[in-house]
Parts: C-alpha cells; structure tokens; sequence
C-alpha cells in the first residue's frame, strides 16, 4: 500500500462519538462520515441531535448524558442495534467545570465536573471494550484530555485533575488492552476558537477582574504560534490516529496546540 494511502482511515468503519453533536465532537463526527465511517454520537443536548439528524442524515444518535452509567448502557445498546459492533469510541464528553480559587470551589462543582470529564470515559470504556477486542481491524479508543492534563492550570483545579486523570487512564488501558490489539491514545487539545473557549475566557476575565481582549492576548501569548488551534484540526489528528499510519501508535498523549508553553 503507498504511503499516502495508509494516512487514511479505512472506510465502513464503525464510530462511536460521545458528546458528539456539539463543537468539537460534532466536527469530529461529520469528519468520520465524511471518510466512508458508519457514525453513531451520544449527546445531552435534543436540540443539537436533531440538528445533526437534519444536517447528517447518514449519522445516529442517542440522548444521553455520558456521566450516567445507565444512560450510557442504552447508548451501547443502540450501537450494537445500529452499528452491529464498533471499531472506533471517541471518548469526548466534557465541561470546562467551575472557574475560582480552589477554597471557593463548591464540591457539587467538583464533582460534575469529575463526573462528567472522567467517570464518562469510565462508563464507555467498560462498554466499549468488549466490542473493540472483537473488531476485526483492531480497535482504537481515542480519549479526549486537554493540555490542561499535562500543565497545571491555576483557578481551573477541577478541569485541569480531571484531565490528568483521563491521562492515566488511557496509559494503563494501553497497557491493558495492547495484547489484544485495541490501541488507546488521548488527544490534549490546546486553546481552540470558538463558543466554549470564549466562555471559559469570560469567566476567567471576571475571576481576575480583567478585561475579556486582555485574558484573550494572555492565551495567545502563551502559545509559541500565536494562534489558537481549530476544531477541524482535532478531527484531522482523530482521523490520523484511526488511520494504517497509526497503527503501532498507543499509549500516548498526543497535544495538539501550536506548543502551548503554560498555562
């Protein structure tokens, strides 16, 4: 096979994206059907699954908040209904969680947080797992961390614990999982544009007493490109890590950020 053709993914490839019919998780999603893949996505938000119903009539989805166990049994059940097994579980739920100093974080704002950046990734790897080990192009498990998971990041405690938890994680899945041929990697995004950023930039600007442009340049200026990273780019690395060029790739926590120096 040429080289070129091996930084593809196979087509007909069975996807699983959680949270993914919102932001990143959506671009994702569209990038796999646009490569060939058979797509389901899970996500709490109605209005955004209908959204992509109409706009992606070649994707399913299920109503589920990932940090429910129950609610992510129902969604493997609907994968293996519609999809008759999976190949690929983009592991994407997440919140950005609360914004403060770590004595003024109340514990329900932790523990959403928790619950939904870690235990979803708990919940859909158990559920995931058996049906990876049985994909007959070897499975592969892509957790989405952030760069916040391998930096510490002041006044984003929650958050930033969360994802170094995923990073651990997808090391010791890697190690788990490797005899059986399912590879496990995490992807760290770094600042990327868009709605959510925008937001948490908001919210960090008021914890400081900053201005918003001020809090913007403070990011920009951490990242030795000087430029925030995209959604498509995300999926373009997830498209790379599902790809023959990747396949002695795993265990590894792979940033993609223009070099975010610190946070």
């Amino acid at each position: 096979m040429p080289i070129v053709d091996t930084l593809r993914p196979s087509r007909d490839l069975r996807v699983l994206v959680t949270a993914g019919a919102n932001g990143i998780g959506a671009v994702i999603a569209r990038a796999f059907h646009e490569a060939g893949a058979h797509v389901h996505v899970c996500d709490i938000d109605r209005a955004a699954l209908d959204r992509m119903s109409a706009e992606s009539p070649g994707i399913t989805g299920s109503m589920a908040d990932a940090a429910v166990a129950d609610d992510v049994d129902l969604v493997f059940d609907d994968v293996v209904g519609r999809l008759g097994g999976l190949d690929v579980l983009v592991s994407n739920a997440g919140i950005a969680g609360p914004t403060g100093a770590i004595e003024e974080i109340d514990g329900a704002g932790w523990e959403r947080t928790i619950a939904v950046n870690l235990n979803s990734q708990y919940y859909a790897a158990r559920r995931a797992v058996p049906l990876l080990k049985a994909s007959p192009v070897g499975g592969s498990l892509i957790a989405m961390s952030s760069v916040a998971g391998r930096l510490g990041y002041a006044y984003r405690t929650p958050y930033s614990a969360s994802k170094w938890g995923v990073i651990g994680l997808v090391k010791s899945l890697a190690v788990e999982l490797g005899p059986h041929g399912v590879r496990v990697n995490a992807i760290l995004p770094g600042t990327v544009e868009g709605d959510r950023m925008n937001a948490v930039i908001g919210a960090r600007a008021a914890s400081l007493g900053l201005g918003v442009d001020a809090v913007r340049q403070q990011y920009l200026d951490k990242i030795s490109l000087r430029r925030m990273v995209t959604a498509d780019d995300v999926a373009a690395l997830a498209l790379f890590l599902c790809s023959p060029a990747a396949r002695n790739m795993t265990g590894q926590a792979i940033s993609i950020d223009g070099n975010l120096e610190y946070l």
